[in-house]
């Protein structure tokens, strides 16, 4: 029996993690009058209508001009406010990494730099939009908070709790419906890594869309006796090394799962970590140095080895080596 801790195995409806960052903006506005959003001509697909309706004289729709809507978004920090810019993925950072550089990192504005779209799960628009290199593009800038979570739910709630936070955050999350199996009531602290599943025997590490994959990893996994616990990362830096290394020092093995290169991603982090502290045993499931195709999220996250199946898999070759 799986022992799971603030989740359900068998989630009743499936959501978009971009409806619930519009949700959590949407709660975001109306909880403080300094939240403003700005747009690079993608509202809908940002879903920040609800917020633009609620709240016209705060809503910025700055064109496809993603560059100088990271310069506004910097501005407006000086007058107190708090914006959150949208656009996806590839837009909100390779596009604009200089803005994001000098005007928002190195400066330590307040600004909330929120990006859909992201990775394979972007689908038919092919490997142009599919950005893989964000995470570790964001990752690297000093003062940069980054945020991945793992459902619509998780998505609503990092949403608010940036908007409480003072300084740049990157926020990522996507474009198709996935389970909502994190349960509404479940604690969300910045900075700090949430256990799910609870095992003994080898320690699954994600973040995003591969969370869930990770847990039906699990599921599968004890069919065959193996106890594995799942980390949802939801806060990729700063990262909450403590966790981690108390569960691999009980593991003994740890396998890292996400929609990203395996170049400088959640997997890098994660082994620098244990590098450090406490050697072990890893594998890694993430995109082996490629850019992505046009296809079905489905299909390309069988084909790219991103689904719970391929988990599985490296998890028993882990186990065996």
């Amino acid at each position: 029996m799986v022992d799971t801790q603030h989740i359900t195995l068998e989630p009743s409806e499936k959501k978009d993690t971009r409806s619930g960052f519009g949700q959590g903006l949407l709660e975001a506005g109306q909880a403080n009058n300094n939240v403003v959003g700005l747009c690079a001509d993608l509202t809908g697909s940002l879903k920040m209508n609800a917020f633009q309706d609620a709240f016209p004289e705060r809503f910025f729709q700055v064109g496809i001009a993603e560059a100088n809507m990271m310069g506004v978004a910097a501005g407006m920090t000086v007058g107190g406010k708090i914006p959150f810019t949208g656009t996806f993925a590839n837009f909100s950072t390779g596009r604009v990494y200089d803005q994001i550089r000098q005007s928002i990192a190195y400066s330590e504005k307040n600004v909330k730099i929120c990006a859909s779209h992201a990775g394979l799960t972007l689908g038919e628009d092919g490997a142009t939009h599919q950005i893989l290199e964000d995470i570790g593009m964001m990752k690297m800038l000093p003062n940069m908070t980054v945020v991945v979570p793992a459902d619509y739910e998780q998505t609503r709630q990092a949403t608010l709790a940036i908007a409480k936070h003072h300084g740049p955050v990157y926020l990522r999350f996507g474009r198709p419906k996935v389970p909502v199996f994190i349960q509404p009531e479940a604690p969300f602290e910045l900075g700090k890594i949430q256990r799910i599943v609870s095992g003994k025997d080898v320690t699954l590490v994600a973040c995003g869309h591969l969370v869930w994959e990770a847990v039906q990893a699990s599921v599968e996994l004890a069919k065959n006796g193996i106890q594995a616990e799942v980390l949802n990362v939801h806060t990729i830096k700063p990262l909450d090394e403590a966790t981690l290394i108390e569960s691999a020092k009980r593991t003994g093995a740890v396998l890292v799962a996400e929609e990203h290169q395996r170049a400088g991603g959640l997997g890098e982090s994660v082994a620098q970590v244990l590098a450090t502290h406490h050697p072990t045993r890893m594998a890694f499931v993430a995109v082996d140095d490629s850019f992505g195709e046009s296809g079905t999220p489905a299909q390309l996250m069988e084909k790219y080895g991103l689904d719970a199946k391929s988990i599985v898999a490296k998890t028993k070759a882990l186990l065996a080596s």
